[in-house]
């Protein structure tokens, strides 16, 4: 009887340490690796990363995803620089510059989110039949002096034969959070504005959207993900993770309404009406303002720093080589691998 009872504590033990065994080796292998990830401002421009957060998709891939924000692309680029932040997400124009100052160890973009200018014109009317050439002898509330969307603004009024200062007056002196209240209050003809400010404005019946500023100027690379060269060289595989997250988040984008997608994103958006979300949504993706894959294309960065030059050609000295600050090896990896 001792043997029997010796040996069904033998097997008892047996299997409590091969079942500790089994829960541990479940659990190491269900860890997931903390990405610290730095966004310029909190919108609704950038669906699709917010739904690769919610629906799972990095946890998928094994990442977990630790989001502060900036609250200005040069704040995220600092962060990744100060190694506070792994990767940051901003406009790619940071990069550039950051190239041209000779650093050794610089920041590399390897996936595009967004791929036009976010930002609308509303007037005061509703013009059915906007013109850009129409604003001659108007007043527009634009943007931050030296900001893409301001620089974007103004190449397309050039494009349409206006002259800043002669053919039309743009108001560039108010703080981005005064805006639409200036035009509120009676400020200007027109003002330039990004969702959903733009979309309120018209809910309280107080403007209209007549134009998309993004349309006018053309496809480039709005806002990208980047970290410094040492950081990717060291990480390839997270950066590998982290490109196949968003491009998830991107299809789906593509392939849900913007009402599903609205109720996926408003976590991101305490006390936001997710009806309005959705109006948001169906604005970006009526001009085509979301890539459809985080492949960033040379001519769309062209485009960018053409825009920027055209606005001050000393921000951009030099044109920094494409395949020094841009990777698509990562993101044509992405398409390969993840079936639509």
């Amino acid at each position: 009887m001792r043997k029997y009872l010796k040996l069904l504590c033998t097997i008892l033990v047996s299997v409590l340490i091969l079942s500790c065994f089994s829960s541990c080796t479940k659990k190491q292998n269900t860890e997931l690796t903390k990405v610290r990830l730095n966004e310029v401002v909190r919108s609704v421009f950038y669906a699709p990363m917010y739904v690769a957060i919610n629906k799972g998709f990095f946890k998928e891939e094994g990442l977990e995803i630790e989001l502060s924000t900036g609250q200005g692309a040069d704040k995220t680029m600092q962060q990744v620089l100060s190694k506070n932040a792994d990767i940051g997400f901003c406009g790619p124009e940071q990069v550039i510059y950051l190239y041209n100052q000779g650093r050794d160890d610089y920041a590399v973009l390897f996936a595009q989110l967004t791929q036009r200018d976010g930002s609308f014109l509303v007037s005061r009317k509703d013009e059915k039949d906007f013109k850009w050439e129409s604003l001659r002898g108007k007043t527009i509330i634009g943007g931050r002096p030296g900001g893409v969307p301001e620089m974007s603004l103004e190449y397309v009024l050039r494009n349409h034969g206006l002259t800043i200062g002669k053919d039309v007056n743009i108001i560039t002196n108010l703080a981005f959070t005064a805006t639409a209240g200036a035009f509120k209050s009676g400020t200007g003809d027109y003002v330039a504005l990004f969702e959903p400010t733009a979309s309120m404005l018209v809910n309280e019946k107080a403007g209209y959207i007549v134009a998309s500023v993004g349309k006018a100027s053309g496809e480039m690379p709005y806002t990208c993900f980047f970290s410094t060269k040492s950081y990717m060289e060291n990480n390839p595989d997270i950066i590998q993770k982290f490109t196949n997250a968003i491009y998830k988040g991107q299809l789906y984008v593509q392939s849900h309404s913007s009402k599903e997608i609205a109720k996926d994103i408003v976590s991101f958006f305490p006390g936001s009406d997710t009806e309005l979300l959705a109006v948001v949504v169906e604005n970006y993706k009526s001009i085509d303002a979301l890539a459809k894959d985080p492949i960033l294309k040379e001519e769309s960065l062209s485009r960018l720093m053409d825009i920027i030059q055209s606005y001050d050609a000393n921000l951009i000295p030099t044109r920094p080589p494409y395949e020094k600050i841009v990777t698509t090896k990562f993101a044509n990896e992405a398409i390969k691998n993840i079936k639509k």
